[in-house]
C-alpha cells in the first residue's frame, strides 16, 4: 500500500519515535539496532489498520507506549489533542487534528521545520473521504482551517507514497496540489462527492 514509517529519533539521548509501523518491521529494528537507539513511543497519525498494523509487534519488542489523538477508538497508552506539544530531547512535535479522512487524523509538526500529515495531505491529492469516518466538511475545515494557514516552508511528509515525489513543501502543494485550489466549501464538497 506504499505506506511509510518513520523514526524520529532524539541523537543525544539515542532515543526514537516510530511513527504508524505498519510492515517491514525488521528493517526498522535493525535501523534501531545499528544506531543503538531505544524507542520509547508509537505514535499514530490515525487508527486505520495500514496505520496500526505493526503496532503490537513494535510494542512486545520495544516497550514502547503508544500515543493517538483522543478521538480514535483503539486503545492507547497516551491521548493528544489539537494544539498539544510533545517534547522529546532538544525537539517539540506539534498536534494538529485534521478530521477527514478519519475523525482521529492528526499531523505533526516536529521543530516547525518538518510536517508529518498521515493521510490529510499526500504529495498531489488528499486520503480518501469515503471510508469508516471520513467526512468531507470536516477535510474542507481541516484544510482551508488550518494547513493554509501554516508556513509554506514546512517539508512534507505524507504517509504514502501516492505522489510523483516521497516528499514536498506545503508551498509546493498550495501551488499544485487540487485540494487547495477550491475556492468555496461548495465547490469542494461537490468535487469530492463526484
Amino acid at each position: 500500500m506504499a505506506n511509510f514509517t518513520y523514526v524520529i529519533v532524539d541523537e543525544k539521548n539515542k532515543d526514537s519515535i516510530i511513527v504508524d509501523p505498519s510492515w517491514n518491521l525488521e528493517i526498522i529494528f535493525e535501523y534501531l539496532k545499528n544506531n543503538s537507539l531505544s524507542n520509547r513511543y508509537i505514535l499514530n497519525t490515525h487508527s486505520h489498520f495500514d496505520h496500526i498494523f505493526g503496532n503490537e509487534k513494535v510494542k512486545s519488542t520495544t516497550g514502547a507506549k503508544v500515543i493517538q489523538h483522543k478521538s480514535s477508538p483503539l486503545e492507547k497508552d497516551i491521548e493528544v489533542d489539537d494544539g498539544e506539544i510533545i517534547e522529546f530531547g532538544d525537539s517539540k512535535i506539534k498536534i494538529i487534528h485534521t478530521p477527514g479522512h478519519s475523525k482521529d487524523s492528526i499531523c505533526l509538526i516536529i521543530d516547525d521545520k518538518v510536517m508529518l500529515t498521515g493521510d490529510t495531505v499526500f504529495v498531489g491529492s488528499c486520503g480518501r473521504l469515503d471510508l469508516p469516518g471520513g467526512n468531507p466538511h470536516e477535510m474542507f475545515d481541516s484544510i482551508y482551517g488550518k494547513l493554509v494557514n501554516l508556513d509554506g516552508n514546512l517539508t512534507i511528509l505524507p504517509g504514502h507514497h501516492y505522489g510523483s515525489s516521497k516528499t514536498s513543501t506545503l508551498q509546493k502543494e498550495f501551488e499544485s496540489n487540487f485540494v487547495f485550489k477550491f475556492k468555496n466549501e461548495g465547490e469542494f464538497l461537490k468535487f469530492m462527492r463526484s
